[in-house]
């Protein structure tokens, strides 16, 4: 039992990490302007106030693709934690737990898909700034929801 919750806590860790890394507005940061998956912010003015403005300075196919995997490994990783839950109440003894495991290997995939992209294609040339937290947040997701999707296509329930 101690196992099962260890398991949900980690899985609902993932996904608040996966919901930040995909909305907060820290993937690329300099002193003056920090960027996320749907905008830019630059500090402007006496004021130091932040503006924000739209990502045109990004190639828009890849912009989208990052966009699209990103959400998509939130609602796979949201769904497989909704079909773990049911599978606990539903599967024999004795069975695995491979449809959450597909789908959270789904969602590692889609995660992992995004911070490619966003590596291989966005800030190459820049040499003033560095990756944020965010960033940092959606590699870390998809280590765990990669060890989760193991876990699941592991895992058994017992039989008594």
């Amino acid at each position: 039992m101690l196992i099962l919750a260890g398991i949900v806590l980690l899985h609902i860790t993932t996904i608040i990490l996966l919901l930040v890394a995909t909305i907060d507005n820290a993937w690329w940061m300099t002193d003056t302007v920090s960027t996320d998956l749907w905008g830019r912010w630059e500090l402007k003015g006496a004021g130091s106030t932040w503006h924000y403005t739209n990502l045109a300075q990004y190639p828009e196919d890849y912009l989208q693709a990052v966009q699209a995997t990103s959400v998509l490994a939130c609602i796979f990783a949201i769904l497989a934690l909704f079909v773990f839950v049911a599978q606990l109440f539903t599967l024999g003894k004795g069975q695995r737990f491979t449809f959450s495991g597909v789908l959270q290997m789904i969602a590692s995939l889609c995660i992992m898909i995004a911070a490619s992209i966003y590596t291989s294609e966005f800030h190459t040339k820049e040499s003033d700034g560095g990756y944020g937290h965010s960033f940092v947040l959606a590699w870390i997701s998809f280590v765990l929801t990669f060890i989760l999707a193991v876990t699941y296509l592991v895992l058994r329930k017992k039989s008594d």
